[in-house]
């Protein structure tokens, strides 16, 4: 694998894919760390004499242009963070985004249109997305990618591209795999994971796969449900994956078998509706009445994840315990939280609403061991897929 200082950028322009994938409200970005988290590669880049095409997506606008799902609020913050103009080339292709790429000068900075606006990026036809590839290759003179949240997409940006053009991976991406390995690699023990989130379904491959591995798995938010159902437990009205029921019951079986600790909520937050304004009660995990839904783990099961995962060494959290959106269904989730800041050896927060949630609820970036950029990429190198990204940059 080569790194990005063996890549000679100096007077060149460098193809850069990013993950700048962040929140819009109304236009406005709410969580900026996927861009902050860009511009150690960037400013690498700049400091030794490249210009840079930045590419990357936004959303899922599926192939055609949507307003709402624009970069353009996104180079107005780059520049703001960088402290230097970042041209917006309003386009993906086509003769003004090649003139401009053309005119850049050394330390200069083009930033393409959301690269999903194009239907070829996301193509399940290799010679749709090898087209699109090939008119990206023609910007640049290298490609760096460092756009870890994309790294599991067979994406002509992510995947092709770098067949094209000598190619290295950023330094967001080589520290991402850093972390993972350290995750998956002798982790130091005990080792316990957390995890949360809406669906069991997004987690089953990752679950498995960890249950060989890990010492301690705690589960929250909306997927412990299907979990209580396997148990023959009241759910209530709370979201539930009825057909994986048999499933979880295999993993609740080989937890057993492999001497992991899972630890499943004594007891939940419910409220009749899904709302912010929901009048939350406090029940027992085995009391949940038929006509309320659980929004939100409890505390003393919240307390119970915590003492779990300080007296580990090495933790990672993916997933919301509860609707942590909802101030009176944040507290499990700010727990979790509370407890990763204290753990003494690494802790690492994976991506997504994980992310964002530490965020949202007051903590800092650097209260944890990591924060990665890419929950869906983080999964999947934990359930030991080969990723399309990092296979293209010889990783």
């Amino acid at each position: 694998m080569s790194s990005l200082a063996d890549l000679d950028v100096a007077g060149k322009r460098v193809f850069l894919r990013c993950d700048l994938n962040v929140p819009l409200k109304e236009g406005k970005i709410t969580d900026d760390g996927r861009i902050r988290a860009s511009l150690p590669t960037i400013n690498a880049l700049l400091s030794r004499g490249a210009s840079i095409v930045i590419a990357a997506h936004l959303g899922r606008p599926k192939g055609e242009p949507k307003p709402e799902l624009s970069l353009a609020p996104v180079a107005v913050r780059l520049a703001e963070l960088l402290g230097k103009p970042v041209q917006f080339a309003g386009a993906i292709t086509g003769a003004v985004v090649t003139e401009k790429a053309e005119a850049l000068s050394s330390g200069e900075i083009l930033l393409l249109e959301n690269i999903r606006y194009s239907a070829a990026e996301t193509s399940k036809d290799e010679s749709e997305r090898s087209a699109l590839a090939l008119e990206l290759a023609k910007l640049a003179d290298v490609y760096v990618g460092d756009g870890f949240g994309a790294v599991h997409r067979k994406h002509a940006s992510v995947f092709d591209l770098p067949k094209l053009l000598p190619h290295a991976p950023g330094t967001l991406v080589a520290a991402e795999v850093e972390v993972l390995k350290k995750l998956t690699v002798d982790p130091v023990r005990p080792y316990g994971v957390v995890l949360g989130g809406s669906k069991v379904s997004d987690k089953i491959g990752v679950i498995s796969n960890l249950l060989g591995k890990v010492d301690v798995m705690a589960i929250g938010g909306g997927m412990l449900f299907t979990f209580l159902a396997a148990q023959g437990k009241e759910i209530g009205t709370s979201l539930v994956e009825l057909d994986l029921i048999d499933t979880v019951k295999k993993l609740i079986k080989q937890a057993e078998d492999s001497g992991v600790k899972l630890l499943l909520p004594t007891d939940i937050v419910v409220a009749p509706k899904f709302s912010a304004d929901a009048t939350p009660t406090l029940v027992s995990a085995d009391a949940i009445p038929a006509d309320q839904m659980g929004l939100d783990i409890g505390p003393e099961s919240a307390a119970a994840f915590a003492k779990a995962i300080t007296g580990c060494k090495t933790v990672f959290w993916n997933g919301p315990m509860g609707v942590f959106e909802f101030p009176n269904f944040a507290h499990g989730t700010k727990v979790i939280a509370q407890a990763l800041t204290e753990v003494s050896g690494i802790s690492v927060v994976g991506g997504g609403d994980s992310a964002a949630s530490v965020r949202a609820l007051g903590f800092a970036d650097s209260q944890f061991g990591y924060i990665s950029t890419g929950g869906g990429a983080s999964l999947e190198y934990l359930e030991g897929k080969e990723l399309p990204g990092l296979k293209a940059l010889g990783i």
